[in-house]
Order: structure tokens, then C-alpha cells, then sequence
């Protein structure tokens, strides 16, 4: 797909975002409108931003020009889109509006030509009837502002050519966006379809005025998100909310007509920001909301498994996977974590009984639960395990993905009996449920691989882990409790598995993630290394085992000493302190790893290695005598191996030793 030429119809937020985009990576853009003070606008916008990105040495100061340079804008649609090469569609989410325009555009557009919609909830299969080669039309649904927002929910409607959704998906990449396929159309495609119910939601609270608007957004933000709900409507649009309230009442359910505020609200013509009135006032784009304290009647499950059920739908319907529900929810809505995550920490009976409470309260059919969570079916669909109709006549036809593939760790096997895990969670590798869960399975994997000897892990990138992500949704103290367990759990299978383990330290190593390397065997690290626990100074205490293994390494004086400071520490000072064994620069530290762990493997027997390592870990847990008869107790079991044999064999022969693990 080459791509030379790009033209952006429609010069306002959305519009004028997406043709920077565009400038950013060096093509030249195109903006149309139908009014040259929109145009001008959009020009002055898209210079001021550029400006900014220069102050902050994003780009270069003398850059910015050059960027300019390459924007022309038009009045006339039919002559700036021939000779592009994708045209995008920005213009006001009004289906007649964009009919006109895609008729138009893809008319006088070159036959191969590229065209996206940049709607955010009208079916893509809609809007193709009005295009001029419908095999080439897709959603290209970017986030406001598209300048930052990584997210493009590139959807595929019933006439996309697959090979044109593959090109434009693999495009976006080229652009710095996380693009996600939407495999099927449906109105509000991903994000918005799981935000519409919440929406209903909402307006139905101010429908039966149970609580001001300002109480709930207070609640709101108690939650730690920047804008409540009413405030976020009011910045949006209330014009916009409307819409799509009302073209979802069209397309999903009656019930999304039932809001009846917001229509007032937009008669009066207060839109919000954009008039100066609609929940609240506005002045100097900032919301002038009363204070009030949150209100009790909303609670934060109400919204969470709204989400979740409309999450379940959309795979049932066969939308979207699990995987990529969540991470649309995550990036579109700058949250840091999304329903996938949510109903992880929750029961179907949970879900179930909160769902239908909603649903008797509002009377409203959009509450209720999904099928899967009506017969108790919502780990299989959140775990991917639910399959739609269509891919159930398929299934003896398909390939089930082995258990043994992997999203955030990668496994390389390099030689001589070596494998390394490598921890691969951008940016600082932090430790997820799913990144526990993805280690188990490695752990459990390897297990028993005679072939594999000694184990190195490390982290993609330029940090081991810098601990735990504590951005994962937890519900209550006893959830708590299991994540920490969970992480105990996993932590202690990489203490004992019968295989040398090397932790490879470099960045930071921070919490979870010194405390994975205290489970491993030998700690190599770099100088600059930045190691401890800040637990205590986050009001938490080290979790998945530091406050044994450390203890039980460097003597309770240190472990003390590091824990209750919080203190980092450099990687030469964990040498000094006994936690690292060897010191590597940063530059070749990969390959002395790899090195050490070559030695090991080659130099030593396996089985004799596996047992030493077991007795080591031991002797701090049980009573000398103990230790010592389980000490001759191995002893006597090497008597019997074939490497022990080869081993004085290659002793008396002076030859280097060839062991087999027997």
C-alpha cells in the first residue's frame, strides 16, 4: 500500500487532529470544507499544536515549517481528492451529511483510492451504499485528540475487502496508532458500544433526578477519573450525545430513547461547551460546577458491569476478541484498565444479580444480562473460550492456538541447554495478572524439558520489571489477598523448578519485580541498575514473597533496612549487599548472561545442579539435621546417575565432560 497523497474532509476537532496526524509522518495533506474560516482555523490549530510539540523537543523547532508546508486546504471537494491516495471522511455524524460527501468524494476519487469514515457509531455497512466501490470503504474511527490518542478502530463493513482492512491496519502502524480491528459491523463499534449503556445510564439518573449532576460527578471523580460524567456529555457535545442516543435507539434498542434531559437540554440549545450552557456553564473552556459532595446513589459496580455486559455482547456477537475489547476500552478511554479486566475480578453471580437489579430499577431491557451471563457462562467468554455461531460451524475447520502461545513474555531458546524468558509488557515490563499468568504457563512448560537446563529472565526493552501494575481492578481486600497469593504461587514454581534460573537485571527492578529475581537462583545485574521495594512508602508491603527471600539472603539488618526505607539501591550496591552476583555494563551484560548460563549448562551436571539448588533453598526453611539427611539423600541418588559416571570418566581422561542429564 503506498501512500503518497491524503486528504481529510470536514476541518473541525476531529478533522483538522487526523490531517496532523498525516503531517507528522511526512505526507502531504489535504483539508476540505465547505467554509474557508473553518479551513483558516483548522490551519492555526494545527500550527499552534506543532508549535507546542517543538517547545517540548518532540519535533524540531525548524520542522515545523517544512510540516506546513505540505497542508494545502480547499472549498472544492471533487478536485482535492483526485490523485489522493486515502481520503477520510471527518464531517459531522449526521447520516445525510455523509451520504452527500462519500457519494461525491468517491465519485471523483482514482478507482483504488482508499476511503475511511471517521464516524464513531453509524454502521460502516450503511454508509457504503452512498460509496463509489464499497469494497474499499472501512470505519476509521480515531479518538479525540487523534494527535495523542493511539487508538483507530479501523472497522470492517459487510463489503470490505479483507486485503484493504490488512493494508490500512498495518498502515496505521506506520503512523504511531494501536490500530483494532473491528470484525463485524455493529452501530458504536467497540468503545462507544460498551460506553452507550453507562450513557442510558446516566441520563436516566437525571431523568428521576435521583442525584444533581454535580453530586455524581464528584463521585466521579472519586473514582480517579478527570471528568465525571455530565461534564464529560457537556465537553463532548450534548448535540453529539443526542445523536447517537437517538441512532442507537434506531439500531440497538428502543430502550436508548427513553433519555429524555439531554433532548431537552439540545432544544433549548444549550450544547454545553460549544454554546456556554448545557449541564453546567462554561467560560474559558472550563465547567463551572457547583460544589456538592458525591452522592450514595451511584455506585462504581453499577457502571463496571454495565460495561462488562455490554462487553459479553459484543463477543457473542462476535464483534471483537476479549483481547482486543480490552485494550480498545483502555486506550480510547485512557483508563488503565477495561471490562475484561473487570469482570476477571468479578463472578457470573455477581454480574448476574447486579445486572438485574438495574434492569427492575429502570425497567430498561438494556440492563439485562447478557446470554452467556444469564447461563453462567462469563469466564468462558471473557477467557476466549465462548465461540459465535459463525465460528462454531467453523471450529473442526480451525486451529486451536496452542496454550503455550504467548501475548507478554517471549520464550528463545539459544543453545547449549539455555532458554530465556523475556518479560515483553511495554514499557517498564510491569507485572499484570495476565503477565503472572503467562509465566506460570512458561514455568509449567519447561518443567519437564529434559533438553533445557538453565533458564535466564529478563525484560524487553531497557528494565527488568518495575513491579507490579497496579492498575489492575481489584474489588475487595480478599481479592487482594489472591493476587498476592497468585504471584506467591508463581514466584515459588520459579524458586523450585528443577532447572538453574538466572534473573538478568538492568533499568529498573522495582517491587514484583526484584522480588521475581529474588525467586531465581543467581542475580546478574548492570551498575546503574535501579533495585528495591517501595512498597512501604505506597501504604503496601512487598507481596509475592520479599519479605522472606529477601531476609533470608542478606539477614534481617538489611532486609529491614531496605523494606522500611523504601530505598534504591544501584546494581553495584546490590552486589556489595550479596544480592547480585555478578556485575555486567549495560552494553554487554545480554551477552555475558548468555555466557554465564552457557557455562553452567555445559560445565555442570543437570540433575546434580536441580538438587543442589533444592538443598540450598531448603537450608533456611528446616532444621539442620533434616537438611543433612535430605543432603545424603541425594547424594546417594547421583551415585546411580550416568553423569556422575562420565564425570570421573572425564576427570582421569582430562577431557572436558559431555553430561546428558541421566
Amino acid at each position: 500500500m503506498e501512500v503518497k497523497k491524503v486528504t481529510v474532509i470536514g476541518a473541525g476537532e476531529m478533522g483538522h487532529g487526523i490531517a496532523e496526524i498525516f503531517l507528522l509522518n511526512g505526507y502531504e495533506v489535504t483539508i476540505v470544507d465547505i467554509k474557508e474560516e473553518a479551513l483558516q482555523k483548522a490551519k492555526q490549530l494545527i500550527q499552534e499544536s506543532l508549535n507546542k510539540f517543538a517547545q517540548k523537543g518532540k519535533i524540531k523547532v525548524e520542522d515545523v515549517a517544512k510540516i506546513m508546508g505540505k497542508l494545502s486546504t480547499s472549498t472544492n471537494l471533487e478536485e482535492s481528492v483526485k490523485g489522493s491516495d486515502i481520503i477520510i471522511e471527518a464531517v459531522p455524524e449526521k447520516i445525510e451529511i455523509k451520504a452527500d460527501v462519500l457519494g461525491r468524494a468517491s465519485k471523483a476519487a482514482k478507482p483504488n483510492a482508499i476511503i475511511g469514515t471517521n464516524t464513531s457509531n453509524i454502521k460502516i455497512t450503511e454508509l457504503s451504499q452512498y460509496v463509489n466501490g464499497p469494497w474499499r470503504f472501512l470505519g476509521t474511527h480515531f479518538f479525540n485528540p487523534p494527535v495523542l490518542m493511539k487508538l483507530v478502530e479501523l472497522v470492517k463493513g459487510e463489503k470490505t475487502d479483507d486485503k484493504v482492512l490488512d493494508d490500512v491496519y498495518n498502515f496505521m502502524k506506520t503512523l504511531g496508532k494501536e490500530p483494532i480491528k473491528v470484525m463485524k459491523d455493529t452501530p458504536g463499534f467497540i468503545v462507544n458500544r460498551i460506553s452507550a449503556p453507562e450513557l442510558l445510564f446516566f441520563c436516566l439518573l437525571a431523568d428521576q433526578k435521583l442525584a444533581k449532576p454535580e453530586e455524581i460527578d464528584a463521585f466521579a471523580k472519586e473514582q480517579g477519573l478527570p471528568m465525571g460524567p455530565y461534564e464529560l456529555m457537556d465537553y463532548v457535545g450534548l448535540d453529539v450525545v443526542y445523536d447517537s442516543l437517538v441512532y442507537f435507539a434506531k439500531t440497538i434498542s428502543s430502550d436508548y430513547g427513553k433519555c429524555k434531559t439531554i433532548g431537552e437540554l439540545v432544544k433549548q440549545g444549550k450544547l454545553g461547551k460549544k454554546s456556554g450552557y448545557g449541564f453546567y456553564e462554561w467560560s474559558e473552556g472550563k465547567a463551572k460546577i457547583p460544589k456538592a459532595s458525591a452522592t450514595d446513589k451511584v455506585n462504581l459496580l453499577d457502571v463496571l458491569v454495565l460495561e462488562v455486559n455490554e462487553a459479553v455482547k459484543l463477543i457473542e456477537e462476535g464483534v471483537a476478541t476479549p483481547e482486543d475489547i480490552e485494550t480498545a476500552v483502555k486506550l480510547g478511554l485512557n483508563r488503565p484498565f477495561g471490562p475484561i479486566t473487570v469482570a476477571k475480578s468479578l463472578t457470573n453471580n455477581e454480574v448476574k444479580t447486579k445486572l438485574q437489579e438495574l434492569y427492575q430499577k429502570f425497567s430498561c431491557e438494556v440492563f439485562k444480562p447478557a446470554k452467556s451471563i444469564e447461563e453462567g457462562k462469563l469466564k468462558e467468554v471473557i477467557e476466549g473460550r465462548y465461540k459465535p455461531v459463525e465460528a462454531e460451524k467453523k471450529e473442526k475447520a480451525e486451529t486451536i492456538q496452542p496454550q503455550t502461545s504467548f501475548k507478554y513474555i517471549k520464550l528463545e531458546n539459544v543453545g547449549n541447554h539455555v532458554l530465556r524468558i523475556l518479560l515483553d509488557r511495554p514499557k517498564h515490563n510491569f507485572l499484570s495478572p495476565d503477565v503472572i499468568e503467562e509465566l506460570d504457563r512458561a514455568i509449567e512448560s519447561v518443567w519437564n524439558d529434559r533438553d533445557i537446563w538453565v533458564i535466564v529472565l529478563t525484560g524487553a526493552g531497557n528494565d527488568f520489571s518495575a513491579g507490579a501494575d497496579l492498575s489492575t481492578y481489584i474489588a475487595d481486600g480478599m481479592q487482594f489477598i489472591e493476587f498476592s497469593r497468585r504471584g506467591e504461587r508463581v514466584f515459588r514454581k520459579l524458586a523450585e523448578i528443577p532447572k538453574v534460573t538466572i534473573a538478568e537485571i538492568k533499568g529498573y527492578a522495582l517491587g514484583g519485580g526484584f522480588e521475581l529475581a529474588l525467586a531465581c537462583d543467581i542475580r546478574v545485574t548492570t551498575p546503574d541498575a535501579i533495585i528495591g521495594f517501595p512498597e512501604t512508602t505506597l501504604g503496601l508491603i512487598p507481596g509475592w514473597g520479599g519479605t522472606q527471600r529477601l531476609a533470608k539472603l542478606v539477614g534481617m539488618n538489611t532486609a529491614l533496612w531496605l523494606i522500611l526505607t523504601g530505598k534504591r539501591i544501584t546494581g553495584e550496591e546490590a552486589l556489595r549487599l550479596g544480592i547480585a552476583s555478578q556485575v555486567y555494563e549495560k552494553d554487554i551484560i545480554d551477552q555475558e548472561t548468555i555466557k554465564l548460563a552457557k557455562e553452567i549448562a555445559v560445565n555442570n551436571a543437570p540433575i546434580a545442579e536441580a538438587l543442589a539448588k533444592r538443598l540450598i533453598n531448603k537450608a533456611t526453611e528446616v532444621p539442620m539435621d533434616i537438611g543433612l539427611e535430605w543432603e545424603s539423600t541425594a547424594f546417594g541418588i547421583l551415585f546411580n546417575t550416568e553423569d556422575l559416571k562420565e564425570g570421573i570418566s572425564s576427570l582421569f581422561e582430562k577431557r572436558k565432560p559431555n553430561f546428558r542429564g541421566r
